[in-house]
């Protein structure tokens, strides 16, 4: 069994393919206006940003926290800025000898985001 699909509530559909744009570095690889849906790729699983959708708390993994908020700066409120969670002793929860980073943002459309990075401890 594989995840292949997460929906996040976008009440302004360009507000909310504008801000994820920016966010993954990446643009929609599908949008239909009617019913208001509009779809990225995160490696494989699709991002479905869709305004029948409830809100929901989405983590995505990020190469460095602080690189990410700079990009953002000015579009996100940040709720909780970057900080250590934990250290992987093995990899039941993340990459062995890697701390745990996390920050959380509110998105464009007032859901909240959970950004990860896995840095050398």
């Amino acid at each position: 069994m594989r995840l292949v699909q997460v929906a996040l509530h976008a009440e302004d559909l360009d507000r909310a393919a504008d801000f994820y744009t920016v966010l993954l570095e990446a643009t929609p690889i599908a949008r239909f206006d009617q019913p208001g849906l509009v779809f990225f790729d995160l490696d494989g699983v699709r991002l479905l940003l869709d305004r029948a959708a409830p809100a929901s708390l989405l983590y995505l993994q990020v190469e460095n926290l602080h690189d990410t908020l700079d990009r953002l700066d000015g579009l996100v409120e940040v709720l909780s800025p970057p900080h250590a969670i934990f250290t992987h002793d093995d990899d039941a929860l993340g990459p062995a000898g890697h701390e745990e980073w996390q920050a959380f943002l509110r998105d464009s459309e007032g859901n909240t985001v959970g950004l990860v990075a896995f840095p050398r401890a």
